[in-house]
């Protein structure tokens, strides 16, 4: 059965903050500044280390994640992960240093964590789908911490999808982890790509993770990031549009427990004319001190007409003292395009809907169960992967079941 909160959702601000922000048109009071003025470089000194005061950092735990501010000079080092790669028939892996001028094709690092793991890598995995093929398989990469080692580490990634190709590529992040990283994605014209990245670290895990990518001419991209291990994880997947015809859809999953913080902020760069951006982002969170952000933004640029934009973030919350923070933002410098708007709402179980069920014989801590798995089951059939489909269903049963514990422990 699956039972669809899309419209069912209310806020508790006791528990659960939603905010939202928007502007039609540049300065606008309640956003920092423009997107299209947010500071991009390589250089390490162009980034001050981050208070948290800063608009950009104002909902993350900086002292927890401060050990990753700092270039390799500083003790930022490589050896933390180990990358292994299992690639489809038709693609090609290869291992370079940094100076293959392939490297930061996908755009300059936007803030001090990026910058820091981009100036600390010395080799690079890349990941080639060639022109014109179509992937058998997908290519999996298993980003795996090392036990007991949790010196602050770096690691760079860059995939592309060259013309006319099609494939998949699954990151898969697990073990501990004191990881600051940066995925470059290339879509090349006429590409059809699936990225899909899993965070499914141990306990004690801190991961900061940069995403840079490009979308060319009638190329398509769907990005899919599944968060649900770790301490911390913070993730900015960054977009941007490099010719017409271009289609994003970027999907998310995340589910926090106690004393979990899972932040992901998005920005897609609307910056030719007629293209495509579909965001929808669903999160779960339960426990003491559970923290999830949220941030969508989007800009429109002036010359962008013919744009098609939509933004969506649902939070549900399953216990008393978890928030989540729900943030979408929407800049349009025109006012030729074909639609642009963003939805967001974080609230509880739906009283309704759990007497609908019980009423039917269906004991609560089932009809809570069936409620989520249909929260979550939608977003999880669009990502077009079975064996991870299954996957995260499974782990979200598991995640469910120590809900129920927790809570039938409460009750005695």
């Amino acid at each position: 059965m699956t039972t669809d909160l899309s419209e069912g959702l209310t806020t508790d601000h006791s528990k659960a903050v939603a905010d939202a922000a928007h502007t039609h048109g540049t300065g606008a009071a309640d956003l920092a500044s423009s997107r299209a003025d947010r500071r991009a470089s390589f250089a390490l000194a162009d980034f001050p280390v981050p208070t948290g005061r800063e608009e950009e950092w104002r909902f993350t735990p900086v002292s927890r994640v401060a050990p990753l501010f700092d270039s390799v000079n500083e003790g930022l080092g490589t050896d933390g992960v180990q990358l292994t790669v299992v690639e489809a028939p038709e693609a090609r892996v290869e291992i370079v240093g940094r100076d293959d001028e392939r490297l930061g094709r996908a755009g300059k690092p936007g803030d001090r964590a990026a910058a820091a793991a981009w100036n600390s890598f010395h080799e690079a995995t890349i990941v080639t789908l060639p022109a014109q093929s179509v992937s058998s398989t997908v290519t999996s990469i298993r980003v795996e911490g090392h036990p007991g080692q949790q010196r602050p580490s770096a690691s760079h990634l860059l995939v592309h999808a060259e013309e006319l190709s099609e494939g998949i590529v699954v990151l898969d992040h697990t073990g501990p982890a004191l990881l600051s990283q940066t995925v470059e994605v290339v879509v090349d014209d006429g590409a059809h790509l699936t990225v899909v990245s899993i965070q499914d670290w141990d306990a004690g895990a801190v991961h900061l993770s940069s995403h840079r990518m490009t979308v060319g001419r009638d190329a398509t991209l769907k990005h899919i990031v599944v968060t649900l291990g770790g301490d911390v994880v913070r993730l900015t997947p960054d977009a941007e549009f490099t010719a017409e015809g271009g289609s994003i859809e970027s999907l998310g999953l995340y589910f926090a427990d106690a004393g979990q913080h899972q932040e992901h902020r998005l920005f897609i760069d609307h910056a030719v004319p007629r293209c495509r951006s579909r965001v929808t982002y669903k999160g779960a969170l339960q426990g003491e001190e559970a923290h999830t952000v949220w941030v969508g933004d989007v800009l429109i640029r002036a010359e962008a007409e013919g744009t098609d934009t939509y933004e969506l973030n649902r939070n549900l919350v399953l216990s008393d003292g978890a928030r989540a923070d729900s943030v979408p933002n929407l800049e349009i410098e025109t006012g030729l395009i074909e639609g642009a708007g963003h939805a967001s709402a974080t609230g509880r179980f739906d009283d309704e809907q759990l007497f609908y069920l019980r009423a039917r014989g269906i004991p609560e801590d089932e009809a809570r169960r069936l409620v989520v798995r249909g929260f979550f089951a939608e977003l999880i059939q669009k990502i077009g992967v079975p064996e991870i489909e299954e996957r995260l269903m499974a782990e979200i049963e598991d995640e469910l079941a120590a809900s129920m514990a927790a809570l039938e422990a409460v009750s005695e």
